[in-house]
Order: C-alpha cells, then sequence, then structure tokens
C-alpha cells in the first residue's frame, strides 16, 4: 500500500486521489505513472535540499514545501494574487526570479527533479 505524508497527516494512494480535481483524477487514473511521479520520493539536489531541509521528498511534498513558505512569509502580491514576490531563500530555488506567476511555480519546481526514464 502506497502511504504519502502531507503535514503531519497519512493518506494512502486513494484518500489521495479522492482529494483531487475531477479533470485530475481522471489523468491519474488513466496513467498512474503520473500520479507516482507526484508521490515518489527522490533524492534532492543541494538548493532544494536546504530549502526543504531533508534529502528526500516528492515532488508533491516539495511543491507543498514551497507554497506553505510563501504563505507564511506572505510572499504573494497584496494587489495580484497571481504573482509571488521571491526574498532571497525562494530565489535560490526559482532561477533567480524576482517574482513569479502561481502557474509556473510546478514548472520551476519540476525543473529540480530528475527525469524519468521511459
Amino acid at each position: 500500500m502506497l502511504v504519502v505524508t502531507c503535514r503531519n497527516k497519512v493518506f494512502n494512494c486513494w484518500e489521495l486521489e479522492d482529494m483531487l480535481v475531477p479533470r485530475v483524477r481522471k489523468t491519474v487514473t488513466e496513467n498512474p505513472k503520473k500520479l507516482a511521479s507526484l508521490i515518489d520520493l527522490v533524492n534532492l539536489p543541494s538548493t532544494l535540499r536546504d530549502f526543504v531541509g531533508q534529502s528526500q521528498i516528492s515532488r508533491l511534498g516539495c511543491f507543498m514545501r514551497v507554497w506553505s513558505y510563501i504563505k507564511t512569509n506572505n510572499l504573494q502580491d497584496p494587489f495580484n494574487k497571481n504573482m509571488v514576490n521571491c526574498d532571497a531563500k525562494l530565489k535560490g530555488i526559482l532561477l533567480g526570479r524576482s517574482r513569479v506567476e502561481l502557474a509556473e511555480l510546478p514548472t520551476l519546481i519540476k525543473l529540480h527533479f530528475p527525469k524519468e526514464p521511459k
């Protein structure tokens, strides 16, 4: 059984699928490798390891840590909630950019993870 820990709560893969929006749930059920790529633990490069504080984490867990950091430090632009104003620590993992759109976050985080063999 596949188990994922998020914010001190443990989910099994079926609970995780139930939490996904319908469009994503359909994609994941048709191709389970997509879900596996989100929740498989991988070794992190040093820049991301310093930010996250762990040597291994899933892509989903990493994104949630980054999002939590953004919310905790009030880095969302108050006038445009779709933009994130990066501080020095966040710039280190987001290619040195000072402002990032929320839609770009998953793509920028994905760059730190190794490509899967086909």
